[in-house]
């Protein structure tokens, strides 16, 4: 068994040098060691591997099949050194991943989702200014909820009006020039915050009431009471749209101007990926789903270059 969880170690160190951050996976593989620890098994075989992904009996066939493939890059690299390990083969749990249905916020949506989130109580407290500029910045930019949640400081030049997002995802760094709009914005939140917090507790660009950073849950409950409020769900929903949607939204955005301004998005679609955090453009086209309005705008597009050519 500490073999077995030394080699995972190793694995995980080995991934993770490459970028990979594994959360998941660690938490998922650490439970399977247990799992084979129970079975008195030294090394992995299809029969256990299979066994265990299929555990608990309710879980989606996603769930499952997701299991199984950690199970499998671990096994594929204990192999190399134990010959004893079987790798459980592709296809033996099918599943298509479920990708949620993205929603793409309206421009009045966006604006009443701001100005709602600025009458959150406590009115006298930082909440309400807290998340106002916090969900603006998150439509006017497309950035990850992780991300500006864990702006320091420093990492907001409001003087250039320049965000450095550090140790995203796969551990990338990159530069995001902010519209003189949002500077202020942020400038003006920076002055409030200060006022409100006149001592420093944290390194962290957005604070909580109690002067700390904030964490997912808290902006979660803030999004959910003022989505309720503003109808984007109703009184008893327990699905509807997210905030990573406001990533979808401006990436949509974003490519629909592109084609209403006659701007081959081909051509800026590696500034768009490498402006979104993405490891490769490719990522940036699961962002991309069609609606009508962008439909549209390639519909124009196309007609006028068949229209060219006649």
């Amino acid at each position: 068994m500490k073999a077995l969880l030394k080699a995972l170690d190793n694995y995980l160190t080995l991934r993770r040098s490459m970028g990979f951050k594994l959360i998941e996976h660690e938490r998922v593989l650490r439970k399977f060691i247990a799992f084979m620890h129970t079975q008195g098994a030294i090394f992995i075989t299809t029969q256990q591997a299979l066994s265990w992904a299929q555990q608990p009996l309710h879980t989606s066939k996603a769930h499952r099949a997701r299991r199984l493939g950690m199970v499998r890059d671990f096994a594929r690299y204990l192999s190399a050194t134990d010959p004893r390990t079987e790798i459980p083969p592709q296809g033996l749990l099918p599943a298509q991943p479920q990708r949620a249905q993205p929603y793409i916020y309206t421009e009045e949506q966006i604006v009443s989702l701001v100005r709602q989130a600025a009458s959150l109580t406590p009115v006298d407290g930082l909440r309400p200014h807290t998340h106002s500029t916090l969900f603006g910045l998150l439509a006017v930019t497309g950035m990850r909820i992780g991300e500006a949640m864990a702006l320091n400081r420093n990492d907001v030049d409001l003087n250039d009006g320049i965000l450095t997002v550090r140790n995203s995802k796969f551990n990338k760094t990159r530069i995001i020039p902010l519209h003189r709009s949002t500077q202020r914005k942020l400038h003006a939140y920076a002055q409030h915050r200060d006022m409100l917090m006149p001592v420093r507790a944290s390194e962290s660009f957005f604070l909580s009431d109690a002067g700390t950073r904030l964490y997912y849950e808290i902006v979660w409950r803030a999004f959910d009471r003022v989505s309720r409020q503003i109808g984007l769900r109703g009184p008893t929903d327990s699905h509807g749209p997210r905030l990573h949607d406001l990533r979808h939204t401006f990436a949509v955005r974003t490519l629909t101007n592109w084609y209403r301004s006659g701007i081959n998005p081909e051509q800026r679609l590696s500034l768009l990926s490498a402006y979104l955090g993405h490891a490769k453009v490719s990522d940036t086209y699961w962002y991309l789903s069609a609606v009508p309005e962008l439909l549209g705008a390639v519909s124009t597009r196309l007609d006028n270059f068949f229209g060219d050519l006649s």
